[in-house]
């Protein structure tokens, strides 16, 4: 008969007996099974739907606690913590063999540094962006503003620029237009103006 205590309605602990379910199997295939029988034994006890295998995880340490001793001697019973989620019941093994126990200490040792030395790592992350966080405010707010007299929400750097860009852009134009009209007051309009003008262009060439 298998013991049971009462811890809650979703975690019970069992003691399993594997011996006389695997003595009628070949050597071979005990192993694996007990580890069927450790299944059927928690669907049947702890009223998995359907009684489906699939919906009953094994902790790897329980396992191991089947398969230390190899596939031909399992051990005759074991010591197990069943917890039910919903539908899924996981299984963990409460008495260990002591090799098999250093190792769950040892893993669970290593787990626990490195969760520390990744809170460490995201601490020193964060403490850094807010250095640069603070380091880079200040600049921002210390930035000088242009002064605005006129008070029109431009600043009047940016006013006298515009007025020397304007002044300039006029005096460009009134350029362009004077140079037409000497254009268009010198070009000839017949065909004895320009002789004239080409006889004058020679008594000038010969310093007359």
């Amino acid at each position: 008969m298998a013991e049971k205590t009462k811890a809650s309605a979703n975690e019970r602990e069992y003691v399993i007996p594997l011996r006389e379910k695997c003595r009628s199997v070949v050597r071979y295939k005990k192993a694996p099974k007990a580890i069927k029988v450790i299944k059927e034994f928690v669907a049947r006890h702890m009223k998995v739907a359907d009684r489906d295998l699939n919906n009953v995880r094994l902790d790897k340490y329980v396992n191991e606690a089947i398969w230390y001793r190899g596939i031909k001697h399992p051990i005759n019973k074991i010591k197990v913590k069943v917890v039910k989620e919903g539908d899924i019941v996981r299984v963990y093994a409460v008495d260990l063999p002591s090799n098999l126990h250093y190792k769950q200490a040892r893993e669970q040792k290593n787990s626990a540094k490195q969760s520390k030395i990744g809170k460490a790592a995201a601490e020193d992350l964060d403490a850094k962006k807010k250095d640069k966080e603070e380091a880079e405010a200040p600049k921002e707010a210390e930035a000088p503003k242009e002064a605005d007299k006129d008070k029109d929400g431009v600043a009047d750097v940016v006013e006298e620029k515009e007025k020397a860009e304007a002044v300039k852009e006029v005096a460009q134009k009134e350029a362009k237009t004077e140079a037409k009209t000497v254009k268009k007051t010198t070009t000839p309009k017949t065909a004895e103006e320009t002789k004239n003008l080409e006889k004058t262009y020679d008594k000038t060439s010969r310093g007359q």
